[in-house]
């Protein structure tokens, strides 16, 4: 065990982590040159597309120091706050971590998150500054930044370049030297092993990733789970090379893979502990904190005989990926379909593909919302995150929604704009702190239902890209909010409806309409959009109706002609108008996302 290293690298996303990854996996000869790429370890055609990672990936490197090999156990993780739980699960399974910082960026947002989400887990923390090759690039001034808000010596920081190698083989040096071996917190010899991600094979059925924390994990051992008490035959067991490697068994303190008899995706539950069945553990493995969506939408196949494919589709992602939650949920407009919990707009966007990439289902997703706590007059207390679940206006006391403590660190030229942005979303001014000459951070408490529109895309606006931000709960507040429905010829459309702040609602419900106008095609009556709150009509919108001219053959003669047959019209289109029915398209529930 003392020739073992468990680490992973953290950093705001977009600092160069999966580079950094290519370059260690290069320098230990792990893969062979041919087989190398770019973002080796992000296997995901979203990923290399979007350039971002989204999914941690484990991978085993062999370091030669001196006259000893030491096996390091490597795990990229991902930048973007809303895959913070990944990180979070990653950290578990580690001794060390190096927290990447961009020479040219500096410290940004989630560089302090994951700087605090490791030290929580008493981890070993080395710096490292990255592309130092930069021509904006200011190490020296980083190295300073990090000394004066993590209280780590600038001189323990590692300059290096990823892209093109420099400094790169001093952070295995360091790996080595400052990271602890993992040691054994139990006085038995009792297998116990952590399952820190799986995914589901067509082939093999559940593959959990495992670190082993006490005890040996052989091939053909029996094995059972903890928290069900289902048992379970080991038919292969390895490592990732960062392909998948057998290698017959997994000692104490190292990370693997383990393929079993598992054939059922709820047989594998992330942060479960797995035991020998024939000499098991008694106690568990503290495992997870269990995440809480913070943003809720509802699924629904285009497809309705999709219906049982997009359920079994849902539960092999949440295998993957264990901060989706989801239950069944039916409309009038969609039919049944599911109420899917994120935790965030951006987890939400890559589930949505990853359905109609991996799955072939093509989906609609309903506007997001949060969860609200709704207290009755007649004392009854629950949690609404559903639009259509709304109660009587009448019955209810009081309401409360979510805020959220939003730091957002820019340069000071953007005071005014990043100020004046956060009161328009209802943000509660806290502190500011500066972090050097030219930068500060800002801290707000705001409404979680403001910022899961399009908050960030507008602060990255206002600031010519140059903000970052992060945000954590902080409770709930009482607030006026109200239910809009959004109707078309009079009936209301469930999947349109919404629940916005008082002061806001009339805004959204107008451009809403204005939205639909657009995307719903002209029919042969006339169609109207509106918005209402109870019984009070704020906005509306007409779609004219495709006229045909009846009165092109009548030339000359008397008028009375022409009234006779513009009336016959009028009194066909008003007969369409009480049979016909409007079929909204697809765009138009997807539209709900980016209204401003």
């Amino acid at each position: 065990m003392e020739h073992i290293r468990n680490f992973c690298i953290i950093a705001h996303i977009d600092h160069g982590k999966s580079t950094l990854s290519d370059r260690l996996i290069e320098l230990t000869n792990t893969v062979e040159q041919r087989d190398m790429k770019a973002q080796l370890l992000d296997t995901m055609d979203l990923e290399r597309e979007r350039g971002i990672t989204i999914k941690m990936q484990a991978v085993r490197l062999d370091y030669v120091k001196g006259n000893a090999t030491y096996t390091l156990n490597l795990i990229d993780t991902p930048g973007h706050v809303d895959f913070s739980y990944e990180v979070s699960r990653s950290l578990a399974a580690c001794e060390g971590a190096l927290l990447l910082v961009d020479a040219a960026q500096g410290i940004e947002a989630q560089t302090i998150a994951n700087f605090y989400l490791a030290l929580e887990n008493d981890l070993e923390i080395i710096p490292v500054i990255n592309k130092i090759d930069l021509p904006a690039a200011d190490a020296d001034k980083v190295a300073m930044d990090i000394e004066q808000v993590f209280g780590i010596p600038a001189e323990d920081c590692i300059k290096c370049s990823a892209k093109s190698g420099i400094g790169v083989d001093g952070i295995l040096d360091h790996v080595v030297e400052k990271i602890p071996a993992p040691t054994s917190q139990f006085n038995d010899d009792k297998l116990r092993a952590l399952i820190f991600d799986a995914h589901y094979d067509s082939y093999r059925g559940v593959i959990a990733y495992v670190r082993v924390m006490n005890g040996e994990l052989k091939k053909g051992d029996r094995i059972q789970m903890m928290s069900t008490g289902r048992t379970f035959d080991v038919t292969d067991i390895g490592h990732f090379k960062p392909k998948m490697t057998s290698s017959g068994q997994i000692i104490n303190g190292n990370v693997g893979y383990v393929t079993s008899s598992m054939k059922q995706v709820d047989d594998a539950n992330i942060g479960d502990t797995i035991t020998l069945s024939k000499s098991p553990a008694t106690d568990a493995l503290s495992g997870y904190k269990e995440v809480k969506p913070m943003v809720f939408s509802g699924i629904y196949p285009v497809d309705t005989n999709d219906y049982e494919d997009l359920k079994v589709a849902l539960e092999k992602l949440k295998l993957n990926d264990s901060s989706l939650t989801f239950d069944t949920e039916s409309s009038q407009a969609l039919g049944f379909g599911f109420r899917c919990g994120f935790l965030g707009l951006l987890h939400m966007e890559i589930i949505q593909e990853r359905i109609e990439r991996e799955f072939n289902i093509d989906i609609v997703l309903t506007a997001p919302s949060v969860t609200y706590k709704i207290k009755q007059t007649n004392g009854n207390e629950f949690n609404l995150d559903n639009p259509s679940d709304y109660p009587d206006v009448q019955s209810i006391e009081e309401i409360q929604e979510p805020y959220v403590g939003l730091s957002i660190i820019a340069p000071t030229q953007y005071t005014g704009a990043i100020m004046e942005l956060a009161q328009e979303h209802r943000g509660v001014y806290v502190k500011t702190e500066l972090i050097d000459a030219l930068r500060q951070s800002f801290v707000y408490e705001i409404p979680m239902n403001e910022i899961i529109s399009n908050f960030f895309d507008k602060l990255k606006s206002r600031t010519q890209g140059y903000a970052s931000m992060d945000y954590w709960i902080e409770g709930y507040k009482p607030t006026k909010l109200v239910k809009v429905n959004m109707m078309i010829n009079g009936d209301p459309v469930d999947a349109l409806s919404f629940i916005a702040h008082n002061t806001k609602a009339r805004h959204i419900a107008g451009k809403m309409a204005e939205k639909l106008k657009e995307l719903i095609p002209q029919q042969l009556y006339e169609v109207i959009v509106q918005g209402a709150i109870g019984g009070k009509i704020i906005c509306r919108e007409t779609i004219k109706a495709l006229r045909k001219n009846v009165t092109a053959r009548c030339y000359g003669g008397d008028i009375t002609r022409k009234r006779k047959l513009l009336e016959k019209q009028k009194a066909g289109k008003k007969k369409m108008k009480q049979l016909g029915s409007i079929s909204v398209p697809k765009e138009a529930f997807l539209s709900a996302l980016r209204l401003d």
